[in-house]
């Protein structure tokens, strides 16, 4: 278990900062015979702001509303018993000691959750919806990358009214003044005489959110190059990092392995996962599925889709050009195939209703079709234009 190091004992001779951070006085509502708690409302919070953002990027994407609210429920529900699993398991003496209290394991109302848990069992959730649907994961990690870190800020509060989980004491002007006594005893992690210690509830929150814009800049600025995966492990790189020194700067109970917090353990093993699989995947894009919505063929492009990922049938993308030399709205096709072009009952191919004219891409030889002459030269009344 961790104790405070010599640097915090000495810092006890400070006693307050001149300028802190209060803690609340209460952490929770009465609501007739329910109690309100600020820590599940920020946690509540997170997810609602999480699954909106979630839901306009899959939409824009091309995917089908609805699908991220559909998910959530089990995301959600899933990633609090991992949370709490991980949090009680590896805190074990908080819980099932000589003169604890196992029952309160059960009291998430409290505080515990250990993201390492939730995380994976939420993914888990994701996964048997996109698997039932048919959907790619790899582009529901897109989607979904950015909008976790921001649900750890707004859920990073509830420590504050909880007053748990706080760091080291210090004396500078953005400490966090702590109430000394919980149920008549001191707080764990506290030294007789200090009240004002370092917010780590505020650095991981502040972490969070600009890890959370960052993610957000980085998938629309290298979006090729971040699909199969690479964005969310860039989120759990980008998280882990933070977590590493905010864990270290925390006095509250905990296991040690060779002079490090568990949980600094586990953010350099996880850290280095995501590093390794980012860099694989870099190596194997091709491999992964471009379909947002089930039942596109992948690699093609639907007309007017807002997403790359988005299809039409057997390999042809289809391009709208603007045309400046056609009269009205005439709009000229780019087809990589001329065999998908339609029909005009002479034979030939190429020209769309209402002026519309196909073309053959360039890269196309004149031995796999007609050439880009002759596409040109066919009708003008009759066919029709992609779905």
């Amino acid at each position: 278990m961790t104790l405070p190091s010599t640097a915090s004992e000495g810092a006890a001779e400070h006693g307050r900062a001149l300028a802190a951070i209060p803690s609340p006085e209460v952490n929770s509502i009465p609501l007739g015979l329910l109690e309100i708690h600020f820590y599940a409302l920020c946690i509540l919070v997170g997810v609602v702001v999480a699954v909106f953002w979630s839901e306009r990027r899959w939409a824009a994407m091309g995917g089908e509303k609805g699908t991220i609210m559909d998910m959530a429920v089990w995301a959600v529900l899933l990633g609090l018993v991992g949370g709490r699993l991980y949090h009680v398991i590896s805190d074990y003496q908080l819980y099932f000691v000589d003169g604890q209290e196992p029952v309160r394991a059960l009291f998430i109302w409290e505080g515990g959750l250990g993201i390492w848990g939730a995380v994976p069992m939420g993914a888990l959730g994701v996964w048997l919806v996109a698997r039932k649907r048919g959907l790619s994961m790899s582009k529901l990690a897109f989607a979904i990358a950015p909008t976790i870190p921001l649900a750890q800020a707004i859920g990073r509060w509830g420590n504050y009214f909880n007053q748990e989980l706080f760091g080291a004491p210090t004396d500078v002007p953005w400490a966090l003044e702590i109430t000394p006594l919980q149920n008549g005893a001191l707080r764990p992690g506290m030294i007789e005489g200090v009240s004002t210690y370092h917010p780590t509830f505020l650095y991981e929150s502040l972490w969070c959110l600009g890890l959370a814009v960052l993610l957000a800049y980085l998938g629309r600025r290298f979006e090729s190059r971040l699909q199969g995966g690479r964005l969310f492990a860039l989120y759990i790189a980008g998280y882990c990092a933070g977590r590493f020194w905010i864990e270290a700067l925390r006095v509250d109970p905990a296991n040690d392995i060779l002079g490090f917090r568990l949980n600094n353990w586990v953010s350099l093993l996880v850290l280095a996962g995501a590093l390794a699989y980012f860099f694989w995947a870099g190596r194997r894009l091709e491999r992964f599925s471009s379909a947002v919505v089930p039942g596109q063929d992948e690699g093609t492009q639907v007309f007017g889709a807002t997403d790359p990922g988005e299809t039409h049938d057997e390999g042809t993308v289809y391009s709208a050009l603007d045309s400046e030399e056609e009269e009205g709205d005439s709009t000229v096709y780019s087809a990589t195939d001329l065999s998908d072009l339609p029909d005009q009952g002479d034979g030939s191919r190429g020209a769309g209703r209402g002026g519309t004219e196909y073309h053959p891409s360039p890269e196309r030889s004149s031995s796999e079709g007609s050439t880009e002459d002759d596409a040109d030269e066919t009708g003008t009344d009759s066919g029709a234009r992609p779905d």
